[in-house]
């Protein structure tokens, strides 16, 4: 069930609205138990048969943090183990066939694949019970009850794409009175926030998409291209990626917020970023905390030097790209952001002792944009001779400037659509800016004008149509595949 389907928002949405708030009209725990209900029918909804992989999953880190707890000494041990157990199960799932290819493409063996079906949602509900066992490690987390830790992990709205929680972040809120009383500012802000990612994911994402997708299967097979072309398809697949996972993850705001619950933010304008180190500040923001908090800094961080600083970097970045998926395309992505953090580091410390001025901020803009675009080409590309060739037609090293893959109208009107999503990122507020501003005219709606509330709310229940009302072939998101 899909945040973009009509099942999704006309009957599964308001009915859970309807079932959580007269639930809690009985007590905070009835709540609690419909929404957690509510949430494995709908991770159920995909496919039944991996709930039993996601409920032994639960029950398996909710033991070993139970355990942790009491461990005493040997808590260090005991997490080690938890982690372990978390890790081989993605391993199984995720990457045993991509080892066996690996194996026999090195040795010339001819293993057999397993062919296994990847469980929806299971990197990111892995690394939120990871980053939980840590939490009780470090006693920032508590293991009083199973039901709160099965809701803090099946969470409908950040259950297959996240954002990464951690429990301290979600929980202590289901503890305050306000968030079982329907609140009509917060399921207004909620609605604005679901009506921007509507809008990010159809309007935009999908239209993105129709002109990236012909453009990497150009290159997968070995045709000719332009350079215009090339940049086209790796441009728009930027813009995809961005509408929409960042329109994903405004959904699930917004959606939350409708519960009077706030979910972390993953965006913050991240094509505005002027170096690499603020653009993954403010890209997928949650998954960098994760690597930061629970990668980087166990590994050393910057405590031992500057060489050791970059090969950390390194090899963080390295393990981000390969969670991303099992290829050797996201490795090297990975690899490329690696490389480029340990650039962007090592150039601000040269300059800060040669007392350089920075670059202008416009300039560092379009560099780091620049970098991004062509980092995108491996992670979205199936193979690295996919990629290669995109790269190779981008760099003008075998394409000329014309070409047939988007030519005439076509070109011209992927050109407009690039153009405009690119001013749009970078001139724009982003989606919180907006909601933020929303809310605070809300809180002072005893003092203004009924007529404006009354427009305003007639203009955003009319974009909300329209958006719907557009809803044609309903398309996944992007992040459910990782």
């Amino acid at each position: 069930m899909l945040f973009n389907s009509l099942e999704f928002l006309f009957l599964f949405l308001p009915l859970v609205l309807l079932l959580f708030f007269a639930a809690a009209r009985l007590s905070p725990r009835a709540a609690i138990v419909s929404l957690t209900l509510a949430s494995l029918f709908f991770y159920s909804w995909w496919d039944v048969r991996f709930l039993p992989v996601l409920l032994l999953s639960i029950s398996y880190n909710y033991g070993m943090a139970r355990w942790i707890a009491v461990a005493g000494r040997q808590a260090g041990r005991v997490l080690a183990l938890a982690v372990s157990g978390n890790l081989a199960a993605l391993y199984f799932y995720k990457y045993l066939d991509f080892s066996i290819v690996s194996i026999n493409a090195a040795t010339g063996l001819a293993l057999p694949l397993q062919q296994l079906e990847l469980p929806l949602g299971i990197s990111f509900f892995t690394f939120t019970q990871i980053a939980y066992l840590v939490d009780v490690r470090r006693q920032q987390a508590d293991t009083t009850s199973p039901v709160n830790y099965a809701l803090f992990v099946t969470y409908f709205p950040h259950l297959i794409a996240g954002p990464i929680l951690h429990h301290a972040q979600m929980m202590p809120q289901f503890r305050l009175p306000a968030v079982f009383r329907p609140a009509p500012a917060a399921l207004a802000a909620g609605l604005l926030f679901l009506t921007i990612g509507l809008v990010k994911k159809i309007i935009l994402a999908d239209e993105f998409a129709s002109y990236a997708s012909p453009v990497f299967r150009m290159a997968d097979a070995a045709a000719g291209m332009s350079m215009a072309e090339a940049w086209a398809g790796a441009l728009a697949y930027t813009l995809q990626l961005y509408f929409d996972f960042s329109g994903y993850c405004d959904m699930a705001l917004g959606i939350s917020l409708m519960f009077n619950i706030r979910l972390p933010l993953n965006f913050a304008s991240p094509y505005k970023a002027a170096n690499i180190i603020e653009f993954w500040r403010s890209w997928h923001m949650t998954l960098s905390q994760f690597l930061r908090d629970y990668l980087y800094i166990p590994l050393g961080g910057n405590r031992f030097g500057v060489w050791r600083r970059y090969l950390n970097l390194f090899l963080t970045m390295l393990l981000g790209g390969l969670w991303h998926g099992a290829n050797w395309t996201f490795v090297i992505w990975g690899c490329l952001h690696g490389g480029f953090l340990i650039i962007n580091h090592g150039f601000q410390a040269w300059r800060q002792r040669l007392g350089l001025p920075a670059l202008p901020r416009a300039v560092g803009i379009a560099l780091t944009l620049t970098v991004v675009v062509l980092a995108w080409v491996p992670f979205r590309a199936d193979n690295l001779d996919q990629a290669l060739a995109l790269w190779q037609a981008m760099l003008s090293l075998g394409g000329g400037l014309e070409g047939d893959t988007l030519s005439g109208i076509r070109l011209s009107k992927a050109a407009n659509w690039i153009i405009g999503g690119l001013l749009a990122v970078l001139l724009l507020p982003n989606s919180q800016d907006i909601v933020g501003r929303f809310q605070q005219r809300l809180e002072s709606v005893a003092v203004a004008p009924a007529k404006r509330w009354l427009v305003l709310g007639l203009l955003l229940g009319l974009v909300f149509s329209l958006t719907v009302m557009s809803i044609g072939h309903v398309s996944e998101f992007l992040y459910f595949q990782f």
